[in-house]
């Protein structure tokens, strides 16, 4: 998990990128977050997110980050149009309070984010800055992350208008898949040291098989607890025995092997009937993964095909 580099005090950070912050424009809405409330300045112009997904909501409400979080990908993604514009690409792992400050923010979004007390409180010493809402680390559902974000840039309604267009296509995909209900859905993540991660209701992906009508997993959500994910060691597959359908994030074809040459994961039934989907990690793994009003749609159009292959009941058409 990335944690901003608190060494350098917001005052030092400012100085040292030469060029003073801009004036701060009159104040805008007053945003209430875990530790606290933030007014921010109305219309900001440089707006730096350090959410690992904010800048996917600023995009989509007609605003250019001048820097933002590069995760996942050190260019833009097939859904993200910075136009002409070159913002800055903040190291997700090394981001430390100089570096934003030398974007010269009016407005710092850290809606998708972990970060700290201490670390907030160095962001607010350079720039009005939103943090978490109150909740689990980095489950802020994406509704409330593109109101909120909307609602900071003065765009309260354009943020609203949004939200319901998305939710309209999943609930016409659920509408077409009837099947996906009562259907239990968990979504999983490999890794090169063969630890594998199950999603909790908590997490967007899991949220993403919930809006088209799948359950959540009991055994998962309980693991989970107040986390996001949960650790299912390759001894513990029995944890996915009551999935309908299982949806893996895999980044590498090597990973991918490995799961599907473990015996307890082949002896699942889910994998059995051929209801166990890869869908390509770049880009439909990682649109699943920032789970934002740009890449809903885009990991929507292409994984509906093979959720509702896995999801049929005809192994012939497992995914």
């Amino acid at each position: 998990m990335r944690r901003l580099l608190i060494t350098v005090l917001a005052a030092a950070a400012l100085a040292a990128c030469g060029t003073p912050a801009p004036e701060p424009a009159a104040d805008g809405a007053t945003i209430t977050h875990r530790y606290g409330e933030t007014t921010v300045p109305a219309d900001p112009q440089r707006v730096v997110t350090v959410g690992f997904t904010d800048h996917d909501a600023v995009l989509a409400l007609g605003v250019v980050p001048v820097a933002y979080t590069g995760w996942l990908a050190d260019a833009p993604l097939p859904w993200q149009d910075f136009g002409d514009a070159a913002p800055v690409v903040l190291d997700e792992s090394a981001l430390d309070a100089e570096q934003v400050a030398a974007a010269r923010p009016d407005l710092i979004l850290a809606v998708h984010s972990a970060i700290t007390q201490e670390e907030y409180d160095v962001l607010s010493g350079i720039a009005p800055t939103v943090a978490p809402a109150d909740g689990v680390d980095f489950g802020t559902p994406w509704q409330d992350q593109t109101r909120t974000i909307g609602t900071a840039l003065g765009r309260a309604a354009e943020a609203d208008a949004l939200v319901a267009d998305v939710e309209a296509r999943f609930a016409e995909a659920a509408a077409a898949h009837p099947e996906f209900a009562g259907q239990t859905g968990v979504v999983g993540l490999t890794s090169p040291d063969g630890t594998y991660y199950a999603y909790g209701p908590d997490d967007a992906r899991a949220r993403f098989l919930g809006a088209l009508g799948f359950g959540q997993s009991a055994e998962i959500g309980a693991l989970a607890g107040d986390s996001f994910f949960a650790t299912v060691s390759a001894e513990r597959f029995d944890l996915l025995g009551d999935a309908g359908v299982l949806v893996w994030i895999a980044a590498t074809d090597a990973e991918r092997a490995a799961l599907e040459a473990n015996p307890a994961y082949a002896a699942l039934g889910a994998v059995q009937q051929g209801r166990d989907v890869f869908p390509a990690y770049d880009p439909l793994g990682i649109a699943l993964t920032y789970n934002t009003p740009l890449s809903l749609p885009y990991a929507l159009d292409g994984v509906l095909p093979a959720l509702s292959a896995a999801a049929d009941g005809d192994p012939a058409t497992g995914a």
